[in-house]
């Protein structure tokens, strides 16, 4: 499955972020260290299985938690230092997820059982 617009841009956001943190507080110049590497592949395979992709809302939002806990806390504290810090060397990707933030919140759709 292609991914649309917003999760494209989702995947670059996180991308820039896991970039930020792990450059500030693992030292990694160039590549993410294998921790960050190994959350930001969570991160995106994520984003792939969102059940509402180009509808999706800012993930803190929404209804759904798709985030096992322990990954949550640890994107939460990725997102708390390098949200900030994204505006200078990416205001498209920042502005975008601000937006985010506005856009309505969707219901997810009840699932038919069989039976």
């Amino acid at each position: 499955m292609s991914a649309g617009r917003r999760i494209t841009r989702e995947k670059k956001t996180i991308a820039a972020m896991m970039a930020i943190y792990c450059r500030d507080h693992h030292a990694s110049a160039r590549e993410l260290c294998e921790e960050c590497a190994g959350l930001l592949d969570y991160a995106q395979r994520r984003l792939d299985t969102c059940p509402f992709q180009e509808e999706k809302p800012a993930c803190n939002l929404c209804e759904v938690h798709c985030y096992a806990a322990v990954l949550r806390e640890r994107t939460r504290a990725v997102m708390r230092y390098a949200g900030p810090r994204m505006l200078l060397p990416h205001p498209i990707l920042s502005l975008g997820h601000m937006l985010d933030k506005w856009r309505p919140v969707p219901r997810l759709k009840a699932r038919k059982r069989d039976g």
